[in-house]
């Protein structure tokens, strides 16, 4: 099943990233939660929740909002690697990280 990944910024603006079977196959969810968590660290964003459980959720999404859209438009190997984290984790066959709305859907 291939998996489609968009992240929004905003209705006219947003970026999709279709990842392979093979891609969500060669990631764990421990690694793909641990790049995740390792990019906020990289990229210095502000961590969700300082305090308690921080769910993967508010991880992507902090680290989408951090990273800008910028990263998300060039359709790089970052993107592509979020796409495939992302897909990992949800294991659903669309997932949309909406930034206009802060919310994944």
């Amino acid at each position: 099943m291939t998996r489609i990944v968009t992240v929004r910024f905003a209705p006219e603006r947003e970026y999709e990233f279709v990842v392979t079977d093979e891609a969500v196959g060669d990631l764990t969810h421990d690694a793909a939660r641990s790049w995740l968590a390792g990019q906020i660290e990289a990229l210095e964003c502000d961590p969700p929740n300082k305090m308690g459980k921080v769910l993967v959720t508010d991880i992507a999404l902090a680290l989408a909002q951090c990273a800008g859209e910028a990263l998300f438009a060039e359709g790089g190997e970052w993107a592509h690697n979020f796409a495939q984290a992302l897909a990992t984790l949800f294991d659903r066959p669309v997932v949309v990280v909406d930034l206009d709305q802060y919310r994944i859907g």
